[in-house]
């Protein structure tokens, strides 16, 4: 089963940057859209940002202008490079890839934990 691994999480300063990385682990074909989505304690896991294959993107409201999406179909690698990070950023950030039969693969979720 394909499974998605996350790296770059980690502890930063409000107002500091980081950039989520994400790769499937074993070769996969027909992925469409790919994703992020982050859930912080108590909270219902919320999509951050999404980018389809073609490069169209969409973002939630509360990370436009600071968060930006990219993707390298070549090697099916989704990243999220986060500026300007808030306290309210605080949450495990989960990478998600939807093939072309609509199924969903999830990672396993890397931590972000920004400081006030």
């Amino acid at each position: 089963q394909v499974q998605l691994v996350e790296s770059g999480g980690g502890l930063v300063q409000a107002g500091g940057s980081l950039r989520l990385s994400c790769a499937p682990s074993t070769n996969v074909l027909g992925l469409t859209s790919m994703g992020w989505h982050r859930q912080a304690p108590g909270k219902q896991r919320e999509l951050v940002a999404d980018i389809t294959r073609g490069g169209n993107t969409n973002y939630a409201d509360s990370v436009k202008g600071r968060f930006t999406i990219s993707r390298d179909n070549a090697n099916n690698r989704v990243y999220l490079q986060m500026n300007s990070l808030k306290p309210e950023d605080t949450a495990v950030y989960y990478c998600k890839a939807v093939n072309i039969r609509l199924n969903d693969y999830w990672g396993q979720g890397t931590q972000v934990t920004v400081s006030s």
